[in-house]
């Protein structure tokens, strides 16, 4: 073999174990850095820096809507209410001459929800649904106490309730306002109906976002009305009426009242009075111990085809009196029968749906402002309201 070809061959042998051991260095370098990842050079952190470590953690857990859950649990209590109940003692006879004879005796049954305590001396807000017809109420607080409580008031209609435990000093939720709620903003769902059954009497809480505003139900069944209500995908279980409906800033926007399901379970369509609302229904059963049932002095019947053509209207939009008192606030106002309403406070009047929605919050004693068509024209009248004794 020729001189310079061992030479090459020698070269290039070398410069191939270069490579072989520039190679092995970078992977050791690598190696030696992962494992410095999970053995931090066998560093081991003093106390002070684990808890340190920790601190930072749990401050990365914290947010607006824990911080919001954390203003308004202490005020969050289970409402535990006992009620009479009729039943039939047999139920293989279901005819008066048996109840005649004792077949309907009486029992007291328990039922369970929540409420919120809006005032340190005891005042709390809940269902009306939830204390009515109530012998006995107790209320458990989230520190476990029990204590006994008394219904001050309650209005069926737009199903509120005031309660007022026998405790002074309380935590007590801020109530917030529902004039200005955003659809889509973050909202949580309180309630506290185990407290009475578990040890750890701690409310639960559901978390969603205000779906629609202003939704309005007229139960003429049971002589309910729901009006502006707050409509929210946030889950309210059962047990949970009666629990407040929460902003992000911890604020009482509303009062849980109901769910739409099939199932009994929460679907993602609850709703829940507008605290506004919910505010002047307290101030009035707090001061009065009821509703006080205003007085207009007139009634009204939805439009039929007839009529529209009759009076030559352009829509079946509005509802015609049908009925004057005499000397009562509609007279005195200037109506008369055969007037059509279109609009009361502003409110647009299509159907007799809308005029009791209308009129529901109005109390004794307010101004009224009612847009009328007489004789194809548009007319502005004002009542005072009444008070029905």
């Amino acid at each position: 073999m020729k001189r310079s070809s061992i030479i090459f061959l020698f070269v290039l042998t070398l410069l191939f174990n270069t490579v072989l051991l520039f190679a092995y260095h970078t992977q050791y370098q690598k190696d030696s850095a992962i494992n410095h990842l999970f053995t931090h050079n066998s560093y081991t952190p003093t106390k002070s820096q684990r808890a340190h470590d920790n601190d930072e953690l749990n401050a990365n857990r914290h947010n607006a809507i824990t911080d919001a859950v954390s203003m308004i649990e202490n005020a969050v209590v289970s409402v535990n209410v006992m009620k009479r109940q009729y039943v039939r003692s047999n139920p293989f006879f279901d005819d008066a001459f048996f109840d005649f004879f004792g077949g309907i005796r009486e029992r007291e049954v328990q039922s369970i929800g929540s409420g919120v305590i809006f005032s340190e001396d005891g005042y709390l807000l809940t269902n009306a649904h939830v204390v009515d017809g109530a012998t006995k109420i107790k209320v458990v607080l989230p520190d476990g106490r029990e204590t006994d409580a008394k219904l001050i008031g309650i209005d069926t209609v737009h199903d509120i309730a005031v309660v007022k435990c026998n405790e002074k000093s309380l935590p007590m939720a801020k109530l917030g306002k529902s004039d200005d709620l955003i659809i889509g903003e973050w909202v949580i769902a309180a309630g506290n109906p185990y407290g009475y059954l578990m040890k750890d009497s701690k409310p639960s809480v559901s978390v969603g976002v205000i779906s629609a505003i202003n939704r309005n139900f007229v139960q003429k069944a049971d002589g309910k009305v729901y009006k502006g209500m707050i409509q929210t995908d946030t889950a309210i279980n059962p047990g949970n009426s009666g629990g407040p409906l929460v902003n992000i800033n911890g604020e009482v926007i509303g009062i849980n009242s109901f769910i739409l399901s099939e199932s009994g379970g929460s679907v993602g369509i609850g709703f829940a009075i507008p605290i506004d609302r919910v505010k002047k229904i307290a101030e009035e059963l707090i001061k009065y111990g009821q509703i006080r049932e205003a007085y207009f002095g007139f009634k009204v019947q939805d439009l039929s085809r007839m009529i529209v053509s009759y009076l030559n209207l352009d829509s079946m939009d509005g509802v015609i009196v049908s009925t004057i008192d005499k000397n009562g606030p509609a007279q005195k106002a200037g109506m008369i029968k055969g007037d059509v309403i279109t609009s009361i406070n502003g409110i647009i009047i299509k159907d007799t749906n809308d005029a009791e929605l209308a009129v529901s919050d109005i109390a004794p004693a307010e101004k009224v402002n009612i847009t009328i068509i007489r004789n194809n024209k548009n007319l502005s009248l004002q009542l005072i309201s009444g008070e029905y004794r």
